[in-house]
């Protein structure tokens, strides 16, 4: 398999800390036609480092979580209801 990642190692990443038990992340492909290649769960306190690349353009995150990016702090909410403050 070839690998063609130019510059892998400065490709944007994203940190995703799980507030509540079982926050799923899910990548997305790149290219005509996008589907989903990936899926995480995380139980609360747990960090994941994400990183986009030649195959990966999007990632949905469901659940409460903390997202770090370079452009700053992102907060998702919970799916689960009654679970929002």
């Amino acid at each position: 398999m070839e690998h063609n990642c130019v510059n892998c190692a400065e490709a944007d990443y994203i940190v995703v800390k799980a507030l509540e038990n079982g926050v799923t992340i899910i990548g997305l492909t790149r290219g005509k036609d996008t589907k989903f290649h990936h899926t995480e769960k995380l139980d609360k306190g747990e960090i994941m480092v994400l990183q986009f690349t030649e195959h990966t353009s999007a990632m949905k995150i469901r659940g409460q979580a903390e997202i770090y990016t370079r452009y700053g702090l992102i907060m998702s909410e919970s799916s689960q209801p009654g679970k929002n403050l």
